[in-house]
């Protein structure tokens, strides 16, 4: 089974400076929930990594965490689609953990989950930190302009070598993302 790998904040749902930190706040962006419904019935594992040290920074509990995933999961469920797997690094960025993005903690997490390499699984994310984890896994990045997108396609045309060669292709949401992956 392919696998297709989700940021969370800035990709499927709008972001915030101030955390995304109720599921009243957690709102989806357009397109999302349907893309990722696509890829599902598409025969796709969707799995989502995604840095949550809102948590850690006591902004919202792992209860609330638990609402923002059910009205994900929910929501793509409501339009045929499953998210199989949400993978999350509680820390704050100056924790030094392993999970939390760009490092791979939380991809190696799911492959061991699902007993996957997630070799050039493609890997859609927002900011530098998710593109630099999908290099480190071995995995296919992908940037959407949603977001913090438009900054990072921006720092990446400014020095191409941040991801060490390597361009990842560009759309302007998960919509256009999933509907490139699915043609």
């Amino acid at each position: 089974m392919n696998t297709l790998i989700l940021d969370r904040d800035g990709v499927i749902n709008h972001d915030s400076e101030d955390f995304i930190k109720s599921a009243e706040e957690w709102i989806p962006l357009p397109g999302s929930i349907e893309a990722i419904a696509q890829a599902s019935m598409a025969g796709w594992r969707v799995v989502v990594a995604t840095n949550q040290s809102g948590l850690g920074r006591g902004l919202f509990d792992s209860y609330a965490l638990a609402q923002m995933h059910g009205k994900l999961s929910d929501l793509v469920e409501e339009a045929g689609g499953k998210v199989e797997g949400i993978f999350y690094c509680p820390h704050k960025p100056d924790e030094g953990c392993n999970c939390r993005k760009p490092g791979v903690g939380l991809l190696r997490e799911a492959a061991e989950v699902f007993g996957e390499d997630f070799q050039g699984a493609p890997f859609v994310g927002d900011s530098l930190r998710d593109l630099e984890a999908a290099v480190a896994f071995g995995c296919q990045p992908v940037l959407v302009k949603t977001g913090k997108g438009e900054a990072t396609q921006s720092r990446l045309s400014q020095d191409p070598s941040l991801l060490g060669g390597i361009e990842p292709p560009i759309f302007d949401d998960l919509a256009a993302a999933v509907r490139a992956l699915l043609a």
